[in-house]
């Protein structure tokens, strides 16, 4: 049996979402989904709240720089109300069609997705090992963490939303990428002096080479989170790979 994480002098645990703690299909399937069927009447709704007007201008700079780039988005027109709003869904359908890594996106899909949870339309999976390895983890004295691409907001609402209940009261803090891209050296430098942890008592947990190679890099241990049965079976330098949460007692 491994030795546990607190014996070899892991202090934090750092984890990916996406293809770690939830399928991948909840979230193309059932969220962006979600978030493509309901951003017009969402925008319709709350478009005169200030952080409604915040992620606006944040997806209006990112599409003049698309536009600089030649990447063709949908045009954003701006004659009636209506067709602002129009324009801005089918600006983010193109968005969300394109999984961009957009901050703006991200946060105006958290609180779409708000919604859902409250009304009980979405409930968020996680994997069968995720809450008992969550328990475990803080009954070992270890800080549990959250690093995603999706907004802190979408972070918390999935996590307390849960089909195995809320699971928020196991976790510590939430990185979105303010912090920095997730391939980024200096992301999980600047995640752990949040923490107030050295970068080597830290174990990141991910389904992304990339994400693993630069939490590498940055001196933090690592292990590579394969779910699917299908999916390549030996280890690469640096990252071990595990199945389940069960491989890390």
């Amino acid at each position: 049996m491994n030795p546990s994480l607190a014996s070899r002098e892991i202090r934090g645990i750092l984890l990916d979402i996406e293809g770690t703690t939830t399928p991948i299909s909840f979230v193309h399937d059932v969220l962006f989904s979600y978030a493509r069927e309901h951003v017009r009447d969402y925008l319709a709704t709350h478009f005169a709240e200030a952080e409604v007007k915040t992620d606006v201008a944040g997806l209006r700079d990112e599409h003049a720089v698309d536009i600089e780039q030649g990447l063709r988005p949908p045009p954003l027109i701006d004659h009636t109300p209506d067709s602002t709003i129009n324009s801005l869904t089918k600006y983010v359908h193109w968005l969300i069609d394109r999984d961009r890594k957009s901050g703006p996106l991200k946060s105006l899909q958290g609180r779409i997705w708000k919604g859902g949870y409250l009304d009980g339309s979405l409930k968020a999976q996680v994997y069968a090992d995720v809450a008992p390895a969550l328990s475990r983890w803080q009954q070992a004295g270890l800080t549990i963490n959250i690093f995603s691409s999706g907004s802190k907001l979408a972070q918390q609402l999935l996590f307390s939303h849960t089909e195995r209940g809320d699971l928020t009261k196991f976790i510590d803090k939430y990185f979105d990428t303010t912090i920095g891209a997730k391939m980024d050296i200096g992301s999980y430098q600047r995640i752990a002096a949040a923490l107030e942890l050295a970068e080597g008592e830290i174990l990141f947990v991910s389904d992304s080479l990339a994400e693993l190679d630069a939490a590498r890099t940055a001196g933090m241990e690592t292990r590579w989170c394969l779910r699917s049965v299908g999916e390549r079976s030996e280890s690469v330098p640096n990252h071990q790979i595990i199945r389940s949460f069960d491989e890390l007692p």
